[in-house]
């Protein structure tokens, strides 16, 4: 067992290596530079350009830089973004809340709303209520995050708040104020994930659910006489949640990082959108953070993912 969990905690820590390499090269062979973006002002001089440089490391060659980055970053320094000034661990571990916030939300009703209509559709399946339980769960799998997004925020424009993550004009600055108010800027983007992702779920469960009632012992359950909801219960549904618990973890690590449209197109402060406005403005601490960030993330729920499949699964120990 030691064995095995230290072999994965190895496996995560070199892919964490691998990724920062990877991003700090990424983003230095992309055109332009942060220091040309910040410089579009009016009558700026090339002493304004070097002064920017300087400042910014980037008279300094690569290698100088990746070792400087590398350095800088086993002490906890990611930096200090070109854009605001501030340092970058800073701005991305607010930005980071904001986005486990809206994932976790939109997650766990997208698990409990795929989970009810998984097991609706292998339990009646061949019938008009399963097959139509599974057509919907393929169609809403199929649509577009994006496009998704912006229907709903088209259709309740005026109704629900569309942008941003509280109101500046908010007249009750209470704690239960704030938290009403956050909640309905919420609503939208966590229920276009619940929606996107209910789908892959209902998938998941019905084709799990209809292996297990095919089980032996699904069998001699019903010969026994249990009813169908200690069978669905205590027999189908325990060991069908193996598959499941696998894609929530991987769903769980790529929402945080894949929720970059769903938060640009809602304008949610979260980690996804500061590192679409770090694209645009070429702020390379900014970026390398972010990446870091949604790497360590990733791997850690891979990683999490693994062992408690290890733990749930007594074939895999043996």
């Amino acid at each position: 067992m030691w064995r095995y969990i230290c072999g994965r905690v190895l496996f995560a820590v070199v892919t964490i290596y691998v990724a920062v390499t990877f991003n700090f090269i990424l983003f230095r062979v992309l055109p332009g530079d942060a220091v040309h973006s910040l410089a579009r002002v009016p009558n700026a001089s090339p002493s304004l350009v070097a002064q920017l440089t300087r400042e910014f490391g980037l008279d300094k060659s690569p290698w100088e830089q990746y070792v400087s980055y590398l350095r800088e970053l086993l002490r906890g320094n990611m930096g200090v973004s070109f854009v605001d000034k501030r340092p970058v661990w800073d701005n991305l571990m607010e930005m980071l809340g904001n986005s486990v916030m809206l994932a976790l939300v939109g997650t766990i009703l997208g698990i409990l709303l795929g989970i009810l209509t998984g097991v609706a559709a292998a339990w009646w399946r061949g019938t008009f209520l399963g097959s139509s339980t599974t057509a919907t769960a393929i169609f809403f799998y199929s649509v577009p995050a994006q496009w998704l997004a912006l229907v709903l925020l088209m259709w309740f424009a005026g109704v629900l708040p569309t942008h941003g993550m509280i109101d500046p004009y908010l007249m009750d600055t209470s704690f239960l104020g704030r938290a009403i108010d956050i909640a309905k800027h919420m609503l939208l983007p966590a229920v276009t994930m619940a929606v996107i992702l209910y789908g892959g779920y209902t998938l998941v469960v019905r084709s799990a659910m209809l292996e297990s009632l095919g089980e032996d012992y699904v069998l001699t359950a019903r010969a026994k006489g249990l009813s169908p909801r200690r069978i669905l219960r205590t027999y189908a549904l325990r060991n069908a949640m193996l598959p499941t618990v696998t894609l929530i973890g991987l769903s769980l690590s790529s929402i945080v990082g894949g929720s970059t449209l769903l938060e640009t197109v809602f304008s949610w402060p979260g980690i996804g959108y500061a590192t679409y406005q770090a694209v645009l403005q070429r702020d390379y601490p900014t970026l390398q953070g972010s990446f870091l960030i949604l790497t360590v993330v990733v791997v850690f729920v891979n990683l999490l993912t693994d062992l408690l499949y290890f733990r749930l699964d007594p074939r895999i120990r043996r």
